[in-house]
């Protein structure tokens, strides 16, 4: 609510005159050969997920886990200084428009995945099927059974991060303009690859934390923009998709792995500049 509030409140500085003023776009500043990049966070949310642990000792599944992101707190400090500003969760992204209205990018997603071990006075309570014989308390035989993911048993985060690395098309749309100001639409699509930092604390292992290519994921695209000057702008997005990743490494041991699938909704702000490289043939006018 309050990023809606916020945009709300810039478009009615932007146009005090009102709606009445306002005229289709004559000179957009989105046109072939432009490029444009961005900064922002992002909140995320996700489908609850079956995860499967396989090694050398254990073969189970946990059905239904249910993960939630972890924002850092703000303060300007965290957010702002180029040493820490890549521990909140954050969104970067380049893009080049090959045609007047779509562009190319690449761009970091880099959201947070934190398997809940409590819920509410007690601990999450998941299915398990399988089998574990490691010399732990948890050796059994288990089907259709439950069990508490309490830390002794599993913690399984994707905390630096569930890093989204992808490139996405899309549709650039100026729905209305005033002098120094544009509105717009934009949306499109994207694929990419997940490479993780999962830390892992499974039964007797000591904690692993470390980067690994586990899988891709791909989604759409939804945002408005608000662009100043025609080189700022402000963009409000929405993304949705999914994320596959049958190979994550838990252990120091190659062995043991974890698979899952969960589909996730991501909710940015950023701000970026839009810009023009000079060419040579440009330059010589």
């Amino acid at each position: 609510m309050r990023i809606i509030l916020f945009f709300l409140f810039l478009f009615f500085m932007c146009t005090p005159a009102g709606f009445s003023q306002i005229t289709f776009v004559k000179d957009n500043p989105y046109k072939k050969g432009n490029f444009y990049i961005y900064w922002g966070w992002n909140r995320a949310a996700y489908s609850n997920s079956d995860i499967h642990f396989k090694g050398d000792n254990y073969d189970f599944t946990l059905y239904d886990v249910i993960a939630k992101d972890r924002q850092s707190p703000f303060s300007a400090k965290l957010y702002f200084t180029p040493s820490t500003i890549t521990i909140p969760q954050y969104n970067f992204r380049i893009g080049y428009f090959f045609h007047d209205k779509y562009n190319i990018s690449f761009g970091a997603d880099h959201m947070k995945y934190v398997m809940q071990n409590h819920m509410g006075d007690g601990y999450q309570n998941v299915h398990i099927d399988g089998e574990i014989q490691n010399g732990t308390q948890y050796d059994g035989i288990y089907n259709n059974d439950t069990i508490n993911l309490t830390g002794d048993f599993l913690l399984f985060e994707h905390t630096d991060g569930l890093n989204y690395e992808n490139i996405e098309v899309r549709r650039f749309d100026v729905l209305f303009s005033r002098k120094n100001f544009q509105f717009a639409a934009n949306e499109g699509f994207g694929i990419g690859a997940l490479i993780p930092r999962t830390n892992t604390t499974l039964m007797n292992n000591a904690r692993y934390d470390e980067f690994h290519l586990a899988g891709y994921g791909t989604g759409l695209v939804l945002s408005l923009n608000m662009t100043f000057f025609k080189y700022f702008f402000a963009q409000m997005e929405w993304k949705g998709g999914f994320i596959h990743m049958p190979d994550i490494r838990t252990t120091m041991h190659k062995s043991d792995r974890a698979s899952q699938f969960f589909w996730y909704s991501q909710y940015n702000m950023v701000f970026g500049a839009n810009f023009r490289i000079p060419s040579k043939k440009n330059s010589e006018k």
